[in-house]
C-alpha cells in the first residue's frame, strides 16, 4: 500500500476523512516554504501537496498565481523542490506528494525526476495537465520507484475517461469539484457529489475533491461523500497574510471539518 493510501486509510480509521492541503514551494521563500509545509503536518493535515512554481500555471487562481510568480522571481529553481522534500520528510511522517505541471517532468527528465524524487523522500506526483494514455514513461517511472501517480478526473469526464484515471491512479484519484481554476467558491457544485459517485461505479477506492474548498464547513460537507478534502487558496492566503502564525491557526480550523459525521470503522 501506497504512504499516500495508508494517510487516508489512518484518517478513515479515526472517523474522519483526510486533508490534503497545497503551498508552493518557494514562498515566501524557500526556508519558510519548508516550515510552513510542517506546520501543515503538525496542524492536521493527512497528505502535504507542495507545487513548484511553474511560468504558465493554467490551473491555478489569482492567489496561487501571485505566490508562484513571487517564488519564481525569487530565484526557484528546480533542484529546491528536492531540497524542500528532503527537509519536509525528515521532519514528519506525513507523505508529501508533487503537484506539477507535466513540462518541467519531461524537460528535467522524467527517470531522472522520478529517482530525485525518490531519494528526497516524496510521495509521488499529482499531473494536472497530462492524461493516463500519454503518460506512458512517468507510469513506467512510478511503477519502477513505486511512487504515487495522481491524475484528475473532471465533470465532464466520460465513462472511458473514468476507467481510465482510475486504472491509472493510485494513492487517490483527484477529483475536480468544478470546471475552471482554483479558489474559493461560496458553493461547491453538486457535480462533485456525481463525480464521486460516478468514480466509485468505475472503481475508485480513494477519491479526494479538490478546486474551491476553503472552509472548514465545505470540508465536512465533502466528507460525507469523498475520502478526502483538497485545500490550497485560503491555506497560501493565511501564509502570505499572517506567517507562519496564521497558517497554523487556519490548518487547525480547517481540519476540524473532516470529523463530520463518519463512522469510526468496526475492526
Amino acid at each position: 500500500m501506497s504512504r499516500v493510501e495508508e494517510a487516508i486509510r489512518k484518517a478513515e480509521a479515526d472517523g474522519r476523512s483526510a486533508f490534503v492541503g497545497y503551498l508552493p514551494v518557494g514562498y515566501p521563500d524557500l526556508e519558510t516554504s519548508i516550515q510552513a509545509a510542517i506546520t501543515l503536518a503538525e496542524n492536521g493535515v493527512d497528505v502535504i501537496e507542495l507545487g513548484p512554481p511553474y511560468s504558465d500555471p493554467v490551473m491555478d487562481g489569482a492567489v496561487i498565481q501571485e505566490a508562484t510568480t513571487a517564488a519564481l522571481a525569487n530565484g526557484f529553481r528546480m533542484a529546491d523542490l528536492f531540497t524542500a522534500v528532503r527537509a519536509i520528510t525528515a521532519a514528519t511522517d506525513v507523505p508529501v506528494l508533487v503537484m506539477t505541471y507535466w513540462n518541467p517532468v519531461f524537460q528535467y527528465g522524467v527517470d531522472r525526476y522520478a529517482d530525485d524524487l525518490l531519494a528526497a523522500g516524496g510521495a509521488g506526483l499529482i499531473t494536472p495537465d497530462i492524461t493516463p494514455e500519454v503518460a506512458g514513461e512517468w507510469i513506467a517511472a512510478s511503477e519502477r520507484t513505486g511512487l504515487d501517480r495522481v491524475f484528475l478526473a473532471a465533470p465532464t469526464s466520460t465513462d472511458a475517461r473514468l476507467d481510465l484515471v482510475v486504472s491509472a491512479s493510485t494513492g487517490f484519484v483527484y477529483t475536480v469539484s468544478t470546471m475552471g481554476i482554483t479558489g474559493e467558491r461560496a458553493e461547491l457544485d453538486r457535480a462533485a457529489r456525481t463525480l464521486v459517485g460516478r468514480l466509485r461505479e468505475h472503481g475508485a477506492t480513494r477519491a479526494c475533491v479538490g478546486i474551491g474548498i476553503s472552509t472548514a464547513e465545505q470540508i465536512a460537507g465533502v466528507s460525507e461523500y469523498a475520502d478526502g478534502a483538497i485545500v490550497g487558496t485560503a491555506l497560501v492566503r493565511a501564509l502570505r497574510d499572517g506567517g507562519i502564525p496564521a497558517l497554523a491557526e487556519v490548518t487547525r480550523t480547517l481540519a476540524t471539518g473532516t470529523s463530520s459525521a463518519r463512522p469510526v470503522p468496526e475492526n
